[in-house]
């Protein structure tokens, strides 16, 4: 549950925090009481083409829409809660699940917030994006015209808010939080390298492909969790110094939202949960993509496992292990049979499962947190290396701030990180400061530099200015043209 706002603090910033660098200030209207066509005379609430929408409208309207988009949700129950699946619209995050406190925030800023479902769930990014563009067609048409539309979204939502960023014209600011900004191919290839390794290591039976059904890579993931809980469990140094080989192979946190990694058996339980994660979206995950896409979408011909292995992560193995596991360990995945991609499969996902290019044109804030066991916060690492890409090549503007969070040195497992560590665990005041920080930065050309940001996000957020995430785990999947 989010927690309430401290008086709604955030929803007051005045972000006049100078800062380095001035975009060019907009020169479209800036009035702060924009007429517009209320619910009780225009649906707030409907479906258009498939996908449920929904609007919720301030009492007076500052002339700006936030366009939600919302994170991944699965086709089918989904590992480890198989959970129902949703389908409800969802304005802001929270909001679907009864959590108000961030909206009616914004909503007293006099945002509108728009958001809908997609008409497909699973990897559904094209369905997102056209979500998008309609629920924008819907609202200028039939509620109000906006001076300014912010898109925003969480998860596999900042990478709806990416593609809609670099392709719909009407965006005037982005804020993708917590997004698969490297898009899905780099992504699912870091999930294959994962349950390839679990495969190799740990559990020889496990099929990684191919999967004919739902409840066959349910199975799979069901048989390798079992074998990564027992191991750990057992305190089996053999397997758990093979579990850390997993985990510094594809980069998975040792901290995670439950277990604060300040010991070694939280490490060891924040790195098997992570690896888990990891595992659900290899195995389960996979098996609605490649289906969507016609064939597997991502391979691991071409990867190179002993080069992923760092000298600081070799002396971890071994010293669990024994001398050498590192070594040992490396050499069976570097020797393991491979997986290949589909190249027609590859290349529909590349096409429609996004792909973003790095073709920044508009204010743009990103913020993640350091230990996210489901999109590595890596996924900043590789997008910035497209942007600064596409800046050199003069295809994108000087209009990118990433943000991020760092959680505490330790916290309890009961009450979990109050930010920092975790997927998308950021605290509402945060990310009503990003959107504050957009809003200045679009409306009045105020960059937002360290010192505005560090005065937006409060000394609660768990923001590090001096935080910078390493490489994507393969370089191989690194391209940057």
């Amino acid at each position: 549950m989010m927690r309430p706002l401290a008086l709604a603090a955030a929803a007051s910033l005045l972000l006049a925090a100078c800062s380095s660098a001035a975009a060019t200030p907009t020169t479209r209207d800036q009035s702060t009481d924009v007429p517009f066509t209320g619910c009780d005379q225009v649906a707030c609430t409907g479906s258009i083409n498939g996908a449920a929408y929904e609007i919720l409208m301030p009492e007076t309207w500052n002339g700006t829409l936030l366009l939600y988009s919302h994170g991944y949700r699965p086709a089918q129950p989904f590992p480890p809660n198989f959970d129902p699946v949703n389908t409800s619209a969802t304005p802001v995050p929270g909001w679907d699940g009864g959590e108000r406190e961030l909206g009616e925030a914004l909503l007293a800023q006099g945002y509108a917030l728009a958001g809908s479902s997609y008409s497909s769930n699973g990897w559904a990014v094209e369905d997102g994006v056209r979500a998008g563009k309609e629920i924008y067609d819907f609202f200028a048409g039939n509620v109000g015209t906006p001076n300014r539309v912010y898109v925003w979204g969480d998860s596999l939502g900042g990478l709806v808010t990416q593609e809609l960023a670099e392709n719909a014209e009407w965006v005037d600011g982005a804020a993708p939080l917590c997004g698969v900004m490297a898009g899905l191919v780099p992504n699912m290839g870091i999930a294959l390298d994962t349950v390839y390794s679990v495969q190799q290591l740990l559990y020889p039976d496990m099929k990684i492909d191919d999967y004919a059904s739902y409840e066959e890579a349910v199975q799979a993931w069901e048989g390798a969790a079992s074998r990564l809980i027992e191991s750990a469990r057992d305190q089996d140094t053999d397997a758990i110094a093979k579990i850390l080989t997993i985990a510094a192979v594809v980069d998975a946190p040792d901290q995670t939202y439950r277990f604060d990694g300040s010991d070694i058996v939280s490490k060891v339980s924040g790195t098997v949960e992570a690896l888990l994660t990891a595992v659900g979206y290899g195995t389960v995950g996979r098996q609605e993509i490649d289906e969507r896409f016609g064939g597997n979408v991502a391979g691991n011909e071409t990867s190179e496992y002993a080069s992923r292995i760092s000298e600081a992560e070799a002396e971890a193995i071994d010293a669990i292990g024994g001398e050498g596991a590192a070594a040992r360990n490396a050499a069976i995945l570097d020797a393991g049979p491979r997986v290949a991609a589909d190249p027609a499969a590859q290349a529909a996902a590349l096409e429609r499962g996004g792909d973003p290019s790095g073709a920044v044109l508009v204010p743009t804030i990103t913020m993640h947190t350091k230990a996210d066991p489901l999109v590595i916060v890596q996924n900043q690492t590789f997008f910035r290396d497209r942007y600064n890409a596409q800046v050199a090549a003069g295809n994108a503007k000087s209009e990118l701030v990433q943000t991020f969070t760092v959680a505490p040195g330790t916290y309890s497992q009961e009450t979990g990180a109050p930010y920092g560590a975790g997927h998308c665990n950021f605290t509402p005041e945060s990310r009503i400061a990003v959107i504050s920080l957009l809003d200045n930065w679009v409306k009045n050309g105020v960059y937002p530099g360290t010192a505005a940001i560090q005065e937006a996000m409060g000394p609660l957020s768990g923001y590090s200015a001096n935080y910078s995430p390493g490489p994507w785990p393969n370089p191989l999947a690194v391209v940057t043209e």
